[in-house]
């Protein structure tokens, strides 16, 4: 079925037209500096569509509450527990209840936190529930920040990876995203670029508005146009929109926020007795209690990302004969995690992707092959991960001198152990120790310098000593593991499962 949606006019009084069908299907990103329409033309928007398809809102400031008097949204309060904001979630999908996920009055670190755990209940629901949701995200630079800020760095990576399954692979799950930021280049690049259609409004900062008419396939010279829009006018391109950049001018909304922007009123006339009035405290003052809100403590990672796999949509009162069958012996278990993780790891992206993302992953997979018992925890996941990367085998990993390798990787940090244990492995096997290439694919970077400062760090910290022979062929020498692997060609390429040495 296609529905198309006034969203107002274009030059000559025509209607513009949104087309929903295909922009469920290719998504949407509204830029434009505070003060540009960008909140109204949402609101447009989402009061157009309102009849046709489920609408999720991701709502920072509370303003978008109001279309639950008009038009029936649910609205959930963000400040609940990570258990209770995916049960809600996944509950959403099975009843297709458009809501508006409300994170006023929470810390930055709380809405981040608030907002990935809700996206992902939405992301992670049955298949059977994957109807067509439209969600909206405003202030999407605060959820997908392109750079680490004054927000933690659990928070920050938890809410991007949200926000990315949401943009690059949330259309197959019927999810699909419009985002709406103030600046372009505080937006993350991997989640805007999922976008296929695009509103433009009023901005000025010159990096903003060459991003602009980039993605708009203009010229740099015309990106000026942006500094002159007037408030409510966009620019839209998209196969939802315009084949071409085209002006359009936002329509009238039949709701309002609760806040609005200030208007000027005039000062009240001062009374005879202002001093006596400013410096004179009231009684009440010193009885009336000083309450300061403490600033929430980070949560690890660890903790939310196991708490999310734990979480059940509904509690019911006896288990069905499906779940029943459900309940895995030890072995069996531990083949199904043997199974994800060799999944994950045989993607050719996965060495480029963080250790959060990973873990990500592969709760979602555990969950779709509803393995039963508690999640494994990030180190748990992080060392497994370590050991794999280093490519031993089942002869070795019952080794007395493995057994010492291992112990010797907790002493360097999380991300390079699968590094250490690599060349632990050429050193107790006597292969030729790895390239560069090889231990920067390890890490999960294509930079061979960066490798060779990890060599650097481990000889640093006394755990390897680096020598070469007569042909300047690198050599891996463990003192305290009293094995050294094979000459190797630093400069060779990676060449996986095969020998370094040239």
């Amino acid at each position: 079925m296609k529905v198309g949606i006034d969203m107002g006019t274009v030059s000559g009084g025509q209607p513009a037209t949104l087309d929903i069908e295909e922009l469920l299907a290719t998504r949407l990103l509204v830029q434009g500096n505070s003060g540009s329409g960008k909140s109204h033309l949402l609101r447009r928007l989402l009061e157009q569509s309102a009849p046709w398809v489920q609408q999720v809102i991701i709502d920072p400031e509370g303003d978008f509450v109001t279309l639950a008097d008009k038009y029936g949204h649910v609205v959930v309060d963000g400040e609940r527990t990570e258990a209770e904001l995916v049960g809600i979630a996944t509950r959403i999908r099975q009843h297709r209840v458009s809501c508006v996920l409300t994170l006023e009055g929470l810390e930055i670190d709380d809405q981040m936190r608030a907002a990935s755990h809700f996206l992902n209940g939405l992301f992670d629901a049955d298949r059977e529930y994957w109807y067509p949701v439209l969600v909206v995200v405003d202030e999407a630079q605060m959820f997908a920040p392109a750079a680490a800020g004054e927000v933690s760095d659990d928070a920050r990576k938890i809410s991007l990876g949200a926000m990315t399954n949401l943009m690059c692979r949330g259309r197959k799950r019927g999810l699909a995203g419009v985002i709406a930021t103030q600046r372009l280049a505080k937006l993350a690049k991997n989640v805007a670029a999922e976008a296929s259609n695009f509103l433009m409004g009023r901005t000025f900062l010159d990096i903003d508005m060459a991003r602009a008419a980039d993605l708009l396939g203009m010229d740099r010279r015309q990106a000026e146009m942006f500094r002159d829009l007037k408030r409510g006018n966009f620019v839209a391109l998209g196969p939802a929109l315009s084949r071409r950049p085209l002006p359009i001018s936002i329509g009238t909304v039949e709701t309002s926020a609760r806040s609005s922007s200030p208007k000027l009123m005039p000062l009240p006339d001062a009374p005879q007795d202002v001093e006596d009035l400013i410096f004179t405290p009231d009684p009440e003052e010193f009885t009336r209690p000083i309450v300061r809100r403490a600033a929430p403590q980070p949560r690890p990672t660890t903790d939310i990302l196991a708490e999310l796999a734990r979480a059940e949509p509904a509690a019911q009162a006896e288990p069905t004969p499906r779940q029943a069958t459900l309940d895995l012996n030890p072995e069996e278990r531990a083949e199904k995690i043997e199974g994800v993780l060799a999944e994950i790891l045989g993607n050719p992206d996965a060495g480029f992707r963080s250790d959060a993302e990973l873990y990500q992953d592969f709760l979602v997979r555990a969950r779709m092959r509803r393995i039963s018992g508690p999640p494994m925890s990030l180190a748990e996941f992080r060392h497994r991960l370590a050991v794999s990367r280093s490519g031993v085998d089942e002869e070795t990993a019952g080794t007395e001198t493995w057994a010492k390798a291992l112990d010797l990787a907790r002493s360097v940090t999380d991300d390079l152990q699968g590094v250490f244990l690599m060349l632990a492995k050429a050193a107790i096997r006597r292969e030729p120790c790895p390239p560069d290439a090889a231990i920067a694919r390890v890490y999960g970077t294509h930079s061979a310098r960066r490798a060779r400062r990890f060599l650097s760090y481990f000889e640093e910290q006394g755990l390897i000593v680096l020598h070469t022979d007569f042909a300047g062929k690198r050599i891996a020498a463990f003192p305290d593991l009293d094995a050294e692997s094979a000459p190797g060609n630093p400069d060779a390429p990676d060449m996986p499962g095969q020998q370094a040495a040239e």
